[in-house]
């Protein structure tokens, strides 16, 4: 299952992606927002990482008006491995190399054609491990200081 979260100025992109999980049959839980009605973005990554990190969903989609500040918000919590993406490239290597379990998307960055085309890689790459594993882990140890 796919955790996913936007503010208001990503909730349209969101929306696009919702959709698009449904056509592939993919599960996801929706935790807002709902309409364009002004949130904040930091609340709305926590609700949706907070799924990842419990185990009720693999990976978190969020969206936000640059797809930057709900990355920041979501790499706070501990666990959680978000990613900015904008390009092909960087969706599919952040999951290879740097096993992400959360997308981020600027939905006035990118259109929805590119933000479903980020959303399938990222679903369908899987991570490699090897000496990128122990660079996860790393990760990991910094975090837990």
């Amino acid at each position: 299952m796919i955790a996913l979260g936007s503010d208001h100025a990503g909730f349209p992109l969101k929306e696009e992606i919702k959709e698009y999980l449904e056509q592939k049959g993919v599960a996801f839980k929706d935790v807002g927002a709902y309409d364009t009605s002004s949130c904040d973005y930091p609340y709305q990554a926590k609700k949706a990482c907070d799924l990842v990190v419990s185990g009720e969903c693999e990976k978190a989609i969020l969206c936000c008006g640059t797809g930057i500040g709900i990355s920041i918000a979501a790499n706070k919590i501990k666990g959680i491995r978000a990613a900015c993406c904008t390009d092909y490239f960087s969706a599919k290597y952040t999951r290879m190399h740097n096993d992400a379990n959360a997308l981020c998307l600027g939905a006035r960055v990118i259109g929805p054609g590119a933000a479903l085309e980020l959303v399938e890689v990222f679903l369908n790459t899987a991570f490699e491990g090897g000496r990128h594993q122990r660079r996860v882990d790393q990760i990991t140890e910094i975090e837990n200081l």
